[in-house]
C-alpha cells in the first residue's frame, strides 16, 4: 500500500524543540547558569573550568561525600558486589545490603518497615500513584516538590492544593461540602524543609488536624533527614510527631551523600507499595556502591553528631550575616538560605557576578518559584570553614550593593 502522505497543515512534533531558543540566547549573553561541569568531588570548594570555586549550591549538608569512611565503604562494595545489580528489586536486583539498609533505616526513623527506591523522584512517584485510588483525595501544599506534583498527576485520585504552610486553608478544604461528599480517603502531603525557600513545613499543625479529621500524612523529608532533630531523624523528630506521621519519604542525595530514595511506615503499607509500585518494580535497583555509601553515612550520622552541630553553627552564622547586610532571606529555618531578589534579569546578573568572583550559587526563576520571586538559592555545609564563609559574605555583600539589591 502507498505510504500515507503527512498532513501538511499539521506541525511536526519536533518543531517546538527547534523553536526553543531561550537557552541559546542566555548563553550568548553569558547568563546561562545550568549544566556547569564540575571537575572535582562535591565539597566546600570545587573546580570548574580549571578554576577553584566556593560551592554554596550543594545539598551535601553534612559534607559526607568526602568522608574517609564513606568513600572506603563504596570502594569495598564494588570489590565485593561489582558495579551494578542489572535488574529490579522485584526480580534479580535485591542484595543483602539492600535489606540491611532497609532494616537500619526503619530503626533509625522509628517506623516498622522501609523500602528503597532507585531515586528520590521515583519514591514519590511510586508511593503516591500506588496508594491513591480513584475515589481518594490528595491535599497538597502548593510549594511541594515537582516529584510530588508528578506523583499526584499519576494517581487516579483527585488533587487539591492548599496555600503554602496554611493550615487554615487546609482545614477549609477538608471541611468543604465537596470533600465531605467524597467517598474515598484523604492524604495530606507536605515537606520537612522546602527546598527553595528553606522554611519548614507546618507538620505539627497538620498532625493536630489529622487527629480531628482522620486523614493520613505523607512527609517528604528529603532535605530534613540528617539535618533536623536532636538525632538527625528529621522534621518529625524536630516537631515531636514521629508516631503521628504515617509515611516519611527521604532521599540519599543530600545528607547521605549518595543516590536513591526510601519510604518508611507501617509494615502492611510498605508491603503493599513493594508489590504494586511500578516505579520500583520496573526500575533497576540501587547499585551496591550507592547502598554501601548510605550505610556508612548512616553510621556517621548516628555516631558523629559533630557534623550536624557544625552545620548548624554555619547556618546560624549565614542567617545572621545576610540579614545584617539587608538581604531578604524569607522565612528560612534551615541550611537552605534564599536571597530573594524578585527581578528575573537582576537575579541572573547577580548569579553571573558571583560566578565570575568564584562563588557557585543556584539562580531559581519562575516557574520553579512564583512570578516576581526570583532568588539565589544558597545552601551551606558542615565542611565550610569560617574563612570560606567570611569570603562568601564579603563577595555577596559587595555584589548586592553594586546591583542595588541592598
Amino acid at each position: 500500500m502507498p505510504q500515507r502522505a503527512m498532513n501538511s497543515g499539521r506541525m511536526d512534533l519536533f518543531q517546538k524543540c527547534r523553536n526553543y531558543t531561550r537557552h541559546k540566547e542566555a548563553e550568548a549573553n553569558g547568563l546561562y547558569p545550568y549544566f556547569k561541569a564540575i571537575e572535582s568531588g562535591a565539597d566546600a570548594e570545587v573546580v570548574i573550568n580549571g578554576r577553584k570555586m566556593i560551592m554554596i549550591g550543594s545539598n551535601n549538608y553534612l559534607g559526607l561525600t568526602t568522608h574517609p569512611k564513606v568513600k572506603e565503604a563504596a570502594k569495598k562494595a564494588i570489590d565485593r558486589y561489582g558495579s551494578g545489580c542489572t535488574g529490579s528489586r522485584f526480580l534479580n536486583g535485591t542484595l543483602d545490603i539492600h535489606e540491611e539498609l532497609e532494616a537500619r533505616l526503619a530503626r533509625f526513623m522509628h517506623k516498622e518497615k522501609c523500602l528503597l527506591f532507585s531515586t528520590g523522584f521515583q519514591t514519590n512517584l511510586g508511593v503516591i500513584s500506588t496508594l491513591v485510588g480513584r475515589d481518594d483525595v490528595i491535599l497538597c501544599d502548593r510549594m511541594n516538590h515537582a516529584s510530588i506534583i508528578d506523583g499526584c498527576r499519576l494517581a487516579f485520585g483527585r488533587t487539591l492544593k492548599f496555600k503554602h504552610n496554611d493550615v487554615n486553608d487546609l482545614e477549609r478544604i477538608i471541611t468543604s461540602a465537596e470533600i465531605e461528599e467524597a467517598s474515598g480517603s484523604h492524604l495530606v502531603i507536605t515537606e520537612g524543609v522546602f527546598s527553595m525557600e528553606g522554611d519548614l513545613g507546618c507538620l505539627d499543625q497538620i498532625v493536630l488536624l489529622k487527629k480531628r479529621y482522620g486523614f493520613r500524612v505523607l512527609l517528604d523529608d528529603a532535605h530534613g533527614i540528617g539535618v533536623l532533630g536532636g538525632n538527625g531523624h528529621g522534621a518529625a523528630e524536630h516537631f515531636g510527631v514521629e508516631k503521628d506521621t504515617d509515611l516519611i519519604m527521604g532521599t540519599f542525595s543530600k545528607s547521605f551523600a549518595s543516590l536513591g530514595g526510601f519510604i518508611v511506615g507501617e509494615t502492611a503499607v510498605i508491603d503493599y507499595i513493594k508489590h504494586h509500585a511500578r516505579a520500583l518494580i520496573f526500575s533497576a535497583s540501587m547499585p551496591p556502591s550507592a547502598v554501601a555509601t548510605v550505610l556508612a553515612a548512616l553510621d556517621v550520622i548516628e555516631k558523629e553528631p559533630e557534623h550536624r552541630e557544625h552545620l548548624w553553627k554555619n547556618t546560624r552564622k549565614m542567617h545572621a550575616a545576610f540579614r545584617d547586610l539587608g538581604f531578604d532571606i524569607g522565612k528560612t529555618q534551615s541550611p537552605v538560605v534564599p536571597i530573594i531578589i524578585g527581578d528575573f534579569e537582576k537575579t541572573m546578573v547577580f548569579w553571573k557576578e558571583l560566578f565570575e568572583a568564584g562563588v557557585f550559587v543556584n539562580p531559581i526563576i519562575p516557574p520553579a518559584v512564583p512570578p516576581d520571586l526570583a532568588l539565589l538559592r544558597t545552601s551551606f555545609m558542615a565542611t565550610h570553614t569560617d574563612e570560606i564563609l567570611d569570603r562568601v559574605i564579603e563577595i555577596i555583600g559587595r555584589t548586592g550593593k553594586k546591583l542595588g539589591v541592598i
